[in-house]
């Protein structure tokens, strides 16, 4: 007989209908409304990453060698006319200007040169490859010379910092993730190699872990970026952070891994599947790795700030990322170098530091979901 044809009576006496650990975990997940929000935000974060050369409306390190806006405060744009009719965007041109009590560099809107601002405005002499596949020089937004629009204000050297903003994105956003999914895979193969056999090479692998344990990391950072030569390809720094990153974090995870793995390797699953003749490899990398893998994903979404904060102090402490690539931690170094200057008539210098503390704690919000929804004694 067919559940449908049940009267309401008898099927309302049924055994529920037993959901997938997917499931259950999704449904846990959807009730921390922090880590949905905080989902939400990196979403929309890593979507205008990939997309940074298109919304920005100036290049990496585009600047005026004639109209020079250092310091430029943030472009002001009008929606409406003289009149007061309201009318399609525009911006004035600017010029410098000096103040006479303070001393302090100034610009003054210039009423007679207004620009409209143009969305999707073609820039031939800044093409970039969208994707890093389709060539392109289409902006979303931007306005013709000798007007300017700086969303963010401009920088040390006149460079529009909304743009440098979303270049530095790709960089601060990244790397966390290449450098934590680097740092997972050391500690899952170093930490289930230790668990399986254990023995002296479990021991080995322990000293070493407690060897780059004890010294603190942004010491160890600090001094391992050192080495890298000073005229190094910025493309190969950003290569070597990430592996540098990845290197000092995998102890954590490799410990945990080798205890899980060591209660595991007397278990029925493993001796069944050793009396099989499955081979080592296997049995680690099948039978074993797997059950951690809620552990797996808790690691990359808490591990992930971490590294993302390593990275913008390094940067911060000009041992990161060089020009002409930029990332937050590079931007709010040059905050750093006017004092407080930067906070008093600069502000905007600082607006990098916001997004580091907005995308480190929407990761920890996340982290949080992810452990509460996987975490059977805390579900709801």
């Amino acid at each position: 007989m067919s559940t449908s044809s049940l009267n309401p009576d008898a099927r309302e006496g049924m055994a529920p209908y037993a959901k997938s650990r997917t499931q259950v975990v999704w449904e846990q997940f959807r009730k921390h409304q922090l880590a949905l929000f905080g989902g939400m935000i990196l979403l929309a974060m890593y979507i205008g990453t990939i997309f940074s050369p298109f919304i920005s409306p100036y290049g990496l390190a585009e600047y005026s060698t004639s109209n020079i806006t250092r310091f430029h405060p943030p472009t002001r744009v009008h929606f409406f006319d003289e009149s007061g009719r309201l009318t399609a965007p525009f911006v004035y041109a600017t010029k410098q200007d000096l103040d006479p009590v303070t001393f302090a560099q100034t610009f003054i809107d210039q009423k007679d040169i207004k620009c409209p601002v143009q969305f999707m405005m073609p820039r031939p002499d800044q093409p970039y490859n969208l994707f890093f596949l389709i060539p392109t020089n289409i902006r979303l937004f931007g306005v013709s010379q000798p007007c300017n629009i700086f969303i963010m204000g401009a920088d040390l050297y006149g460079r529009d910092v909304f743009s440098r903003l979303w270049y530095g994105a790709a960089v601060s956003l990244t790397i966390g993730i290449f450098a934590v999914t680097l740092s997972t895979t050391l500690g899952l193969i170093f930490g289930g190699i230790a668990g399986y056999y254990g023995g002296w090479v479990d021991n080995v692998i322990m000293r070493l872990v407690e060897i780059i344990g004890a010294i603190p990391s942004l010491f160890l950072l600090l001094t391992l970026t050192s080495v890298l030569p000073q005229d190094l390809d910025p493309i190969l720094v950003f290569y070597g952070i990430i592996f540098l990153l990845g290197f000092i974090g995998w102890g954590g995870l490799a410990r945990t891994v080798r205890s899980q793995i060591s209660a595991l390797r007397e278990s029925d699953m493993v001796q069944a599947a050793t009396s099989l003749g499955a081979k080592e490899a296997r049995i680690i990398g099948i039978h074993m790795l797997p059950i951690t893998f809620s552990l797996l994903i808790v690691n990359l979404s808490l591990g992930i700030p971490s590294a993302i904060l390593a990275e913008s102090g390094l940067s911060f402490l000009g041992k990161g990322i060089r020009e002409p690539y930029s990332s937050w931690g590079s931007m709010i170094n040059q905050a750093q170098e006017g004092g407080f200057a930067s906070i008093i008539y600069r502000p905007w210098m600082l607006i990098p530091g916001f997004f580091i503390v907005l995308a480190v704690l929407c990761w920890q919000f996340l982290g949080d979901g992810l452990r509460d929804a996987f975490d059977p004694r805390k579900r709801q």
